[in-house]
């Protein structure tokens, strides 16, 4: 492929409406990029389920993302597709199925995301008794740590090299183990392996506090922050929900809770999501509301793309690796 063919087709033809708000948004990460300043991604939905690692990956290669928000369920579903990908079945007529379709799919262990079932067996109970392993070792070594620190030493122990099934490149998860790039998973407990997890809490195999909570997420997320926003730190939001909404609530946090009124507010806005403004829903908020709660000033760089985040992530990820 033409170097730049994507990036000068979004030049040529994102002329207008949600194209020209890609167009823009993209343009304004490139900016910042080029300040030197640094980009939190956070990832909701089922982006890890989309094969996202197959542009995000190299955009955590290219030090173009330098800090990663994901709820639990991306930072393990990007692991269980490099591992049983040939297991996935695609159901492109799913809005078709009936309740008793449904059922069948539960049977044969397939757990469906949309138009694509995750196969239980192979990906979930493929991981249990390697995470399994890590949790208790560092129990009877006196150790703790962060959700995605347990999912680092996994991939980087090679015990799970046997399973492989998609080139590696195309796992961002895989991509950030190798840099050891900061991460926060809040809620980490809503994903199955924080499920998982809870069961050998519950069965006594296991103390509850092994697993670094969120609270700590958030001091460690302040401590980066204040370390890191010299020249800037941007917000590129794909969806809503907890993996948008605590990291960017550190701003507030430090300005106003530990009056730290020198906390530059973040530089640069984007969320990503097809939810639009209605009745309380955090998705759905236009940046400006960000305003009234200490997050973004009025002069910040501020998009939104009311769009599918499985078509508009990788067409600005595209754009910044100038394909």
């Amino acid at each position: 492929m033409k170097d730049n063919k994507i990036t000068q087709f979004i030049e040529d033809h994102f002329l207008h409406f949600n194209a020209a708000a890609l167009k823009d948004a993209a343009k304004g990460y490139k900016n910042l990029l080029e300040n030197d300043a640094k980009m939190l991604v956070s990832l909701a939905g089922a982006m890890s389920t989309a094969e996202i690692g197959k542009s995000f990956a190299e955009i955590i290669r290219q030090n173009k993302v330098h800090i990663i928000s994901c709820t639990g369920a991306n930072l393990e579903e990007d692991i269980m597709n490099l591992v049983a990908h040939s297991h996935y079945r695609r159901i492109p007529n799913y809005r078709d199925l009936t309740p008793e379709d449904e059922l069948e799919l539960f049977d044969q262990g397939l757990n469906r995301v949309t138009d694509t079932c995750i196969p239980e067996e192979e990906a979930f109970r493929r991981l249990q008794s390697h995470i399994l392993e890590l949790w208790k070792k560092a129990q009877d070594n006196g150790e703790r740590y962060f959700p995605h620190e347990f999912m680092y030493q996994l991939l980087l122990s090679g015990v799970l090299e046997q399973y492989y099934e998609i080139d590696l490149k195309d796992s961002w998860m895989y991509a950030a183990a190798e840099k050891n790039l900061p991460m926060v998973v809040p809620g980490w407990e809503d994903s199955t392996m924080g499920n998982i997890f809870a069961s050998y809490v519950l069965k006594g195999e296991l103390q509850a506090n092994l697993v670094k909570s969120g609270i700590e997420y958030m001091t460690m997320l302040a401590d980066w922050y204040s370390n890191n926003s010299q020249n800037g730190i941007g917000f590129f939001q794909i969806g809503g929900g907890i993996a948008g909404d605590f990291p960017i609530c550190v701003v507030p946090m430090l300005y106003q809770d530990m009056e730290r009124l020198d906390t530059p507010f973040w530089s640069y806005f984007c969320q990503i999501s097809d939810s639009t403004t209605s009745y309380g829903s955090y998705s759905g908020a236009v940046p400006n509301e960000k305003i009234t709660w200490g997050k973004l000033q009025p002069s910040t760089p501020k998009y939104i793309i009311e769009s599918d985040a499985t078509i508009v992530a990788p067409l600005i990820f595209a754009y910044l690796l100038n394909y």
